[in-house]
């Protein structure tokens, strides 16, 4: 019996990602964009950095047309506060583990790849954070035989027009 096909995860970073950092005064001479959310701020947060964070990535997000997924250390406070200034619904957070190796002890290997790995269980995704290296791409290839999608997105920039395309050409694929 062939139940619904399930979508491709998308596993979200929120700081480097949707809040850009990191830039010098000579790549933003005027700082960073400050956006308003038309859903308004959400209540009981005084966060500086939330206005770094496109509202219009949302709707982009969402028609990607994969399910949601946030992978970040914000954990259940990305559905408090950064999904409301998106207009998203509250997404499924990765629960992390807390015994994770020392980076050393992982010979390089990103902290959250495993984790994503396991949790995707062979479902297509695609994980968007600043860190992704080459390693973390190596261990992928040797561990995952799914489709995956691996992307690095600039910290000092965020989420770009050619990220966004990049992101829909795979899940389109």
């Amino acid at each position: 019996m062939n139940g619904p096909e399930l979508r491709p995860l998308l596993f979200l970073d929120v700081d480097g990602p949707l809040i850009p950092f990191g830039a010098t005064a000579r790549e933003y001479p005027d700082g960073y964009p400050v956006y308003r959310s038309s859903s308004g701020r959400p209540k009981d947060v005084d966060n500086p950095l939330l206005s770094r964070i496109n509202p219009a990535f949302g709707p982009r997000l969402e028609a990607l047309g994969c399910e949601l997924v946030w992978a970040t250390t914000w954990m259940a406070e990305a559905n408090l506060v950064v999904a409301p200034w998106l207009g998203l619904p509250d997404l499924p957070v990765v629960e992390w583990p807390e015994d994770v190796d020392d980076e050393e002890g992982r010979g390089g290997l990103h902290w959250k790849t495993r984790t994503l790995v396991e949790l995707a269980a062979g479902r297509p995704f695609v994980w968007v954070d600043d860190e992704i290296t080459e390693t973390d791409r190596r261990w992928v290839a040797d561990h995952c035989h799914g489709r995956r999608l691996l992307h690095r997105v600039d910290p000092r920039v965020g989420l770009t027009d050619a990220d966004f395309a990049t992101l829909a050409a795979w899940a389109g694929a």
